[in-house]
């Protein structure tokens, strides 16, 4: 079974242009990301999306392979899924441009429901939330699942939302404790046929409405199997978050 891993980077990054080039001790962002993916026991290839020549020569440079996409692209699964056209693979790994404290373990823990059973079409990570900040920002992804750690929804809002313990949302303790709230980890596995299949599927209005792409797949009857991860990691989108992995690396 051929797993490929593919990692979209784009120069023009509209909070943070540049970000994929990014000096983090030494080393370009995106090479970083590479490196950490390459590890994962379940990867055999890793490949660079890009539809910038800068990033490009920099992957070059460290000897990564990349492939060159549209510019034309609105999301980062459009860009995966030209590549996933074009090459030999079984399962393609959607893994973030953005996340150079990735570890490996976190993407085989994605990657491994879909090796061990064919049924499964796509798979992606969910870990406990530890604040209440992150329960409310609708800027972290909430995730629920069945008992088959299958997803049912993902939403920006609460979720679950405890409708008799409301007062209880304000408390810390509360929410941090509840087994129920989860936050979902944007690190994607696809069986290729299905990744073809979504990409050209019609945005839904759900997933228009709460602005994320896997509600596409819920509201096609499709399902999604949830990992819960124990594994943290940064997701770079500022400057700011950018000194936060310096400084997490520089402490190891």
């Amino acid at each position: 079974m051929k797993i490929t891993a593919i990692i979209p980077a784009r120069y023009a990054s509209t909070r943070f242009p540049g970000k994929a080039l990014a000096d983090i001790m030494g080393k370009p962002m995106v090479q970083h990301v590479y490196e950490r993916t390459a590890r994962a026991g379940l990867v055999s290839e890793v490949i660079v999306a890009t539809d910038d020549e800068r990033v490009a020569e920099a992957v070059r440079g460290f000897g990564g392979r990349v492939e060159m996409t549209s510019a034309a692209h609105e999301t980062g699964t459009d860009r995966l899924a030209e590549v996933a056209a074009r090459i030999d693979a079984d399962i393609v790994v959607n893994v973030q441009g953005d996340e150079p404290l990735i570890e490996p373990a976190m993407i085989d823990e994605a990657i491994a429901p879909l090796a061990a059973d064919a049924s499964i079409r796509m798979g992606t990570l969910k870990s406990r939330i530890k604040s209440l900040h992150d329960f409310l920002s609708p800027n972290v992804v909430k995730v629920v699942t069945d008992r088959e750690g299958y997803a049912l929804y993902f939403s920006r809002s609460p979720l679950p939302n405890f409708r008799d313990k409301w007062n209880d949302l304000k408390d810390e303790a509360f929410v941090t404790g509840r087994l129920l709230c989860h936050k979902h980890v944007g690190l994607y596995v696809y069986r290729r046929d299905f990744l073809l299949g979504f990409a050209r599927m019609t945005p839904t209005p759900l997933e228009l409405a709460e602005k994320l792409e896997q509600l596409r797949v819920l509201e096609n009857g499709f399902r999604i199997r949830v990992v819960e991860t124990s594994f943290e990691s940064i997701g770079v989108d500022t400057p700011n978050d950018l000194d936060k992995v310096i400084e997490k690396l520089s402490s190891h």
